[in-house]
C-alpha cells in the first residue's frame, strides 16, 4: 500500500521560499508520476506540478511556472516542491499524490501540509 507523508509547510512572508517534502513508501515508484496539488479555503483543489519518477520530466500549472520546482531523490524515495517568490494567493493546503504512469487519475494521496503566505 502506497503511503505519502508531506512535511515542510508553514508561515512565510510574501516573496519568501519554502520547500515541501513528500516521503513515499510501500512500493517501487519507478513507474509512477508524483504530483503536487493544493486547495485553498472555499476553492476547488488544483494541480500545481508533477514529476515522472523514472525520467524526471516535470509539468507545472501556469500560475506557478518559473516560481515552483518539483524534484525527486531516488535514494530517499522523496519528492520535493521548492516554492520561491511566494504570493498570498499561494496560501493553501498542499497535497502530494501518486499515480501509475498508465492511470489517468491520482489514486494515492498524502494528508496535506498547510502553507500560509502573509502579505
Amino acid at each position: 500500500q502506497v503511503q505519502l507523508v508531506e512535511s515542510g509547510g508553514g508561515l512565510v512572508q510574501a516573496g519568501g521560499s519554502l520547500r515541501l517534502s513528500c516521503a513515499a513508501s510501500g512500493r517501487t515508484f519507478s513507474t509512477y508520476t508524483m504530483g503536487w496539488f493544493r486547495q485553498a479555503p472555499g476553492k476547488e483543489r488544483e494541480f500545481v506540478g508533477a514529476i515522472r519518477w523514472s525520467s524526471g520530466t516535470t509539468d507545472y500549472a501556469d500560475s506557478v511556472k518559473g516560481r515552483f520546482t518539483v524534484s525527486r531523490d531516488n535514494a530517499k524515495n522523496t519528492v520535493y516542491l521548492q516554492m520561491n517568490s511566494l504570493k498570498p494567493e499561494d496560501t493553501a493546503v498542499y497535497h502530494c499524490a501518486g499515480r501509475r504512469n498508465w492511470d489517468r487519475d491520482f489514486g494515492s494521496w498524502g494528508q496535506g501540509t498547510q502553507v500560509t503566505v502573509s502579505s
